[in-house]
């Protein structure tokens, strides 16, 4: 049985994304082409979350979406019964500065599976990366632009977001799981 650390509450959650929300701007020197697209099912929100944080910031809305990664992920064989959702895009890709949003970069396997998805939609100007928590332990060469929290972990353990909009809290938390490490994120 695993017992849970907290290592992030929602207060420090809500200041993470409002750096990351200034970091993104900073590096774009502006809204003007951006996109966001939350990875479901915890990048969805966090994306909005990070969009409404610009929005402040800028005072012009900026286009945010969902990109569903499902078909294009390398363990549909080990895992083949997957429920699809289906991508939001709020508008062309091409040329647009896309900032994938994601809740944990663990080993990179999601994020190329992004990649390719978003290859099939068109050419975007830039593709970024911003994640809640960075836990290392990459299989791919991929690194995120903007990190909330780097969070070094061993295999062993299991790093869970909860966001209110899904899980009715927010926390990010640590756990150690001796019989399951497979599918940790």
């Amino acid at each position: 049985m695993a017992t849970a650390r907290v290592v992030m509450e929602s207060d420090q959650i809500a200041r993470a994304c409002a750096r990351m929300a200034h970091q993104i701007l900073e590096a774009n020197r502006g809204a003007q082409g951006l996109m966001l697209l939350g990875i479901p099912t915890r990048g969805v929100p966090l994306a909005r979350r990070l969009s409404a944080a610009m929005t402040e910031v800028e005072g012009v809305a900026i286009p945010t979406g969902s990109l569903d990664v499902t078909m294009y992920r390398d363990d549909l064989r080990r895992h083949p019964t997957r429920a699809v959702g289906r991508s939001q895009i709020p508008g062309s890709v091409d040329d647009a500065v896309i900032v994938l949003v994601d809740d944990v970069l663990y080993s990179g396997r999601t994020v190329r599976a992004a990649l390719d998805a978003l290859g099939d939609l068109g050419r975007p100007r830039a593709v970024r990366l911003a994640v809640l928590i960075d836990r290392g332990h990459r299989e791919l060469p991929i690194r995120a632009d903007h990190v909330g929290k780097n969070l070094p972990t061993s295999d062993e353990e299991r790093v869970s977001v909860a966001l209110a909009e899904i899980d009715g809290v927010t926390e990010v938390t640590i756990s150690r799981d001796a019989e399951s490490p497979e599918g940790a994120s």
